[in-house]
């Protein structure tokens, strides 16, 4: 984990940066709850194998605005250099905000994998690393420590290199966890696609089933014994209030008062019908979209109506 203070090794270390392909950063700052937030640490890991922290470098640029412009002129804003982050919005703040290019959230990629095969809690990187890496014992405690501070502590050094080995790591499985999530359509199992939906499918339904089921239990028995909260849910009272009118009335009122109520009404498939050959009046605007509908075939039972 070697750490640079100087400018000469920061500039020849972010030139080095230029011929990568990916990085993985991370940033500490400095004053975050102040109106002044100022940059401490970029820390870059240019190896996603290495677990020993020798590739992960700490650039000191606290105070040092002209490395900042150079690592993102250099870095940030080339588009052949995969940059990536875990909740990268924050980070990208100070690095070259919206004209950063090439960027990568593990954030946004963890979001995006379905729940069934990423169950977790939150999608912070502990808790990712943890789960998806065995990383343990992970101590996030100097991450609220004082940034502005030099010397910087023991515990601080450590845990900056660190984070950067948790974020390759967690984005590697999280690359993984994605292929398998989303293979490519073309080259999908149908055969086995349909028998893992049939075999799920009426646990499913039970388990649906129960759970509409408590749910309308649990909130009979709350109001019944009087309770508005328990461990699991909160019951509010709310009035719902729909307002009708007729639609012949509504046309008299626009016309004696000279509303202006000129504005497209959906006509539904009964209106439609309703109307019949009276629509040809109509100057009407005809969106057509395309959509795909997966309808369950029903399986045909013996004797059953019999």
């Amino acid at each position: 984990m070697p750490y640079l203070n100087t400018a000469r090794a920061i500039h020849n270390m972010i030139a080095e940066y230029t011929q990568a392909s990916t990085l993985w950063i991370d940033t500490e700052v400095a004053d975050y709850n102040s109106r002044n937030p100022r940059l401490s640490l970029i820390q870059v890991l240019d190896d996603a194998d290495d677990m020993s922290g020798d590739r992960v470098f700490l650039l000191d640029v606290l105070n040092q605005n002209e490395l900042v412009a150079d690592f993102i002129q250099q870095v940030m804003l080339n588009p052949n250099i995969e940059k990536v982050f875990h909740n990268a919005s924050y980070d990208v703040k100070f690095l070259g905000n919206k004209k950063a290019k090439n960027i990568t959230c593990t954030l946004e990629i963890a979001k995006k994998i379905p729940y069934y095969l990423l169950p977790v809690p939150n999608y912070q990187l502990k808790t990712l690393a943890t789960v998806l890496c065995n990383f343990h014992d992970i101590d996030k405690q100097a991450q609220s420590s004082d940034w502005s501070r030099r010397p910087l502590s023991e515990a601080q050094i450590d845990y900056a290199y660190l984070d950067c080995i948790y974020l390759a790591q967690v984005h590697k499985c999280l690359l993984e966890l994605q292929a398998e999530g989303n293979p490519e359509p073309d080259t999908e199992d149908l055969i086995a696609l349909n028998a893992r939906y049939t075999q799920i499918e009426e646990q499913w339904k039970l388990l649906n089933s129960e759970y509409e089921h408590l749910q309308e239990r649990i909130k009979k028995a709350m109001q019944a014994q009087n309770v508005s909260e328990t461990s699991v849910f909160k019951l509010t009272a709310y009035e719902r209030k729909t307002v009708k009118a007729q639609f012949l009335e509504l046309a008299r009122l626009v016309q004696t008062q000279g509303l202006n109520l000129d504005f497209p009404i959906t006509l539904t498939q009964k209106l439609q019908k309703d109307l019949g050959e009276n629509l040809e009046q109509l100057s009407v605007e005809i969106d057509t979209s395309n959509a795909l509908r997966l309808t369950p075939k029903t399986q045909e039972t013996n004797g059953e109506d019999e």
